[in-house]
């Protein structure tokens, strides 16, 4: 890995003096600061341009340390550490009264996860505290699955960026209330709903009007510069030489190579696998975004659960979240 112990030390004494540190884990890079220091977290807000009622996760070395950040700690709080722990699974609980309203976004609620990721767990294992981490990219903006992703969307904003190669999940976390009595899934990700019940014995339900705000949960969000479509496949050649006839330029994201009677644009093939999908979307997105087309067009996902963190992400990308 590219990272040695002086540059996490150092990473760690920016965090302890109210600092940003960039950092990895699995899902995407984060953005770090010391989740009991208001006045860092303020700068978080401050450099992605984030509204302040939009709650933050905050990110602990271990399940151990639970307990000081929420008033309650159901038993299903440890079986699920268990089976995803270090990994992609937010938990949200009731807040310790401790906890600042500026992470929570004034809710009486806080998402905590462990990342599996060996830098960001280095971070959080030599900074000493909780840190409230999101996505480390302009808000509502598609996020970073590695280091130079970071450096183009904050530059200078950020004081310490640690490069820990390229996010191996490459989508955000999965979010689960556990706040209320029965579980519910707030964000699709890479642990399912299926998952979850194979630990706890039921399906999660939903969220509902009275579910706790969490990241990402806009219905625009993860978004390109460029205009971007959904398009079902059969169609998306005809749509893409329709738009080139009109004299627009088209980028084509699709789960298939291209075809010889392809229209000429870009057109990337991407995986006809979720968990590959996943993987590689962000990254094709900002790709693709750079070429400013006049449009973006993207094969739309299949329909089943397996592609369900894919299909919510791509929603939110077309704003029709």
């Amino acid at each position: 890995m590219p990272f040695g112990l002086a540059a996490v030390q150092r990473a760690a004494e920016v965090i302890r003096a109210g600092g940003l540190v960039a950092f990895p884990t699995e899902t995407v890079y984060g953005l770090g600061a010391d989740a009991t220091n208001v006045a860092a977290v303020a700068r978080i807000f401050a450099a992605k341009e984030r509204p302040t009622s939009h709650p933050l996760i905050v990110h602990l070395a271990s399940a151990d340390q639970v307990a000081g950040w929420a008033r309650h700690v159901p038993a299903a709080v440890q079986r699920l550490a268990d089976r995803f722990w270090p990994g992609p699974l937010t938990i949200i609980l009731q807040r310790h009264p401790s906890v600042p309203d500026a992470v929570t976004g004034g809710q009486e609620t806080v998402g905590l996860r462990v990342p599996d990721h060996p830098l960001a767990l280095a971070l959080l294992g030599a900074a000493g505290c909780g840190v409230a981490a999101p996505s480390a990219n302009r808000f509502g903006r598609v996020s970073p699955t590695c280091a130079e992703h970071v450096v183009v969307e904050l530059g200078t904003r950020v004081d310490v960026v640690l490069d820990g190669g390229p996010c191996a999940v490459g989508l955000e976390s999965t979010i689960l209330d556990l706040s209320t009595g029965r579980p519910r899934l707030l964000r699709p990700g890479a642990v399912s709903a299926e998952a979850i019940a194979g630990v706890l014995g039921e399906m999660p339900a939903g969220r509902t009007d009275q579910s706790p705000r969490v990241p990402g949960a806009l219905a625009a969000h993860y978004a390109p510069d460029t205009p971007v479509q959904l398009v079902d496949g059969p169609r998306i050649e005809a749509l893409a030489e329709a738009l080139v006839q009109a004299g627009r330029t088209v980028a084509v994201l699709a789960r298939r190579p291209r075809s010889a009677d392809a229209p000429p644009c870009t057109w990337l093939a991407m995986p006809d696998d979720p968990g590959r999908y996943g993987h590689d979307l962000y990254a094709r997105l900002r790709e693709l975004d750079a070429l400013g087309c006049d449009r973006l067009l993207i094969q739309a996902p299949p329909a089943d659960s397996a592609w369900a963190a894919v299909q919510d992400r791509l929603r939110r990308a077309t704003g029709a979240g």
